[in-house]
């Protein structure tokens, strides 16, 4: 296992006094590892997971060629360009069962959707478009092309192909082909565990009496959502004060549950407590300013928590809107790295700024933004207005974030962004 100092050395041009996002990012995908053990749960229980292994499937989906829709089956070598087609109604083939008749020239079957195509016939067309007359249709001519409405064995997945990957986060559409193939239970890594705590002694916590110089923590809270929106184990350590005791207590129980522990506050440069002391007396932690806005300081590395096992320290800002975008930006894809997902990238959207501006080379920003569609099917977006790290209620009206990028200069209204977008993710 390598120190944070081997890592750091295998990173061109690290800086920890000025890292770039990239780098950072860098960094954590060598710092962290997937976890390893094994669950076996029902369909109904693998929302969220993430697979163990390839699942392959047992089965063709669909296993016959059926019908796509109501309406009549018939041979298409019948079909002429230049004249209509008129044929003979001679049964009704339901889905759940094959139609056990044959089928001559001339001749077609009333079929519903998902009935198995009769033996000969290969196109199907909607009842809406023949024209039927007692116990005949007939059917214009260039209506339908050989196939049509037709859905072909194994065209979803075919018996012994792979359905779905290992590393696949379980959304419901993976749920629903699951049961598709008759898999009642799946191989997934366990749920990661995260434990979490706020530092500081002008943190309340809620029920606490207001007093002069005190805040309510409100990054307990959002952190909370962010993880659960994760689908982690979540273990809620609460507000610990700045005391040497009460701070080692709360990493080396943070440790001992979990495989990963998040703190906010108490990594700034000149802040009196002591934080950033206990990070470095129990653990291998690399304290950064990052080239970044909000967010600049940060904390991570390992703590050891016995075994020969260790926990991931992340270390973040304690200004609100600071900790959600570091989480977002770093803290995010290292988690999904380590619960064994693939992808780990929120992926980036291109919009139009609504808005003018203001940036300077030599970091990167994460403005909070509002993006809505435009009537000809593009992406405009405006800013939520004050940036300010400590103004949470952007982050309320905001449905995403502006990335403005490490060298990218100020932006000019019209002038294309990329958006990272909060839907799924918190």
């Amino acid at each position: 296992m390598k120190t944070t100092e081997q890592i750091a050395a295998e990173l061109q041009g690290y800086d920890p006094q000025s890292l770039r996002a990239e780098a950072v990012l860098e960094f954590l995908s060598k710092l962290v590892e997937p976890v390893q053990e094994v669950d076996h749960v029902g369909v109904f229980d693998a929302l969220g997971r993430v697979l163990a292994q390839d699942v392959i499937s047992p089965i063709s989906v669909p296993a016959h060629d059926n019908s796509a829709m109501d309406g009549f089956a018939f041979d298409s070598a019948q079909l002429r360009p230049d004249r209509p087609l008129t044929l003979q109604i001679i049964g009704t083939a339901l889905a759940g069962k094959a139609w056990q008749g044959s089928v001559a020239h001339g001749q077609c079957v009333k079929i519903m959707t998902g009935a198995i195509m009769p033996k000969g016939l290969d196109t199907v067309v909607p009842q809406e478009l023949a024209q039927v007359s007692g116990t005949q249709i007939t059917l214009a001519p260039g209506l339908l092309q050989p196939g049509d409405n037709r859905r072909k064995l194994g065209e979803d997945l075919l018996v012994g192909r792979s359905a779905l990957q290992k590393g696949e986060l379980l959304a419901p559409a993976a749920l629903g082909l699951l049961a598709s193939l008759g898999i009642a239970s799946v191989p997934v890594l366990r749920r990661l565990r995260v434990a979490y705590f706020s530092t500081g002694d002008e943190i309340l916590s809620l029920g606490e009496a207001p007093r002069e110089g005190a805040v309510f923590d409100s990054n307990r809270y959002t952190v909370f959502g962010l993880l659960t929106r994760l689908g982690v184990q979540v273990i809620d350590l609460g507000v610990v004060r700045d005391e040497p005791v009460l701070l080692e207590a709360a990493f080396r129980s943070a440790a001992a549950q979990a495989d990963a522990i998040i703190t906010s506050g108490g990594v700034s440069v000149g802040e009196a407590d002591y934080t950033k002391a206990m990070m470095k007396q129990l653990g291998d932690v690399a304290f950064w300013k990052i080239a970044m806005r909000p967010g600049r300081p940060m904390a991570v590395g390992r703590i050891p928590a016995g075994d020969q096992r260790s926990t991931i320290l992340f270390g973040l800002p304690g200004n609100p809107v600071a900790v959600m975008v570091t989480f977002l930006a770093f803290v995010r894809p290292a988690l999904l790295q380590m619960m064994g997902c693939s992808p780990k990238a929120t992926p980036l959207l291109k919009a139009r700024s609504l808005d003018a501006l203001r940036k300077k080379p030599g970091r990167t920003e994460y403005q909070r933004g509002i993006v809505r569609s435009t009537p000809e099917g593009t992406l405009q977006v405006a800013t939520t207005g004050n940036q300010g790290s400590g103004v949470l209620s952007s982050m309320v009206q905001a449905n995403g974030l502006i990335v403005l990028h490490h060298a990218q200069g100020n932006v000019a209204v019209g002038d294309e962004v990329d958006v990272m977008m909060f839907d799924g993710v918190m």
